[in-house]
């Protein structure tokens, strides 16, 4: 799984993104750069709580995500935990995760 690292590719996400959101995570997604394969990144921002809560939401979302086939080709998407992120199961992120694709109209 090939993730988003360096500064410039999340803020040409943000930019060039479209943002979904739901109850469990909350989804950034654009289109790759042309010789690009799909890449994705996991968020827990600091205001969630300590690193032991943000790095169990994180967790979370890598499961979610390799549970849905993630990272799609020819997009990069951004995973933002919430709350409600830290007490879910991978499954339930999951049905998440693909309901916020669907409307994205990316699956």
């Amino acid at each position: 799984m090939e993730t988003i690292k360096s500064r410039q590719d999340f803020e040409r996400v943000f930019s060039r993104g479209r943002r979904y959101t739901n109850r469990l995570v909350r989804m950034t997604v654009a289109v790759a750069d042309e010789g690009n394969p799909g890449r994705i990144a996991f968020v827990a921002p600091k205001r969630l709580g300590n690193a032991v809560f943000r790095n169990r939401c994180k967790r979370v979302l890598r499961e979610a995500a390799r549970t849905t086939g993630m990272p799609l080709e020819k997009h990069d998407i951004i995973l933002f935990a919430t709350r409600d992120t830290h007490d879910a199961k991978p499954d339930e992120v999951g049905a998440a995760l693909q309901k916020l694709l669907k409307k994205a109209g990316v699956r």
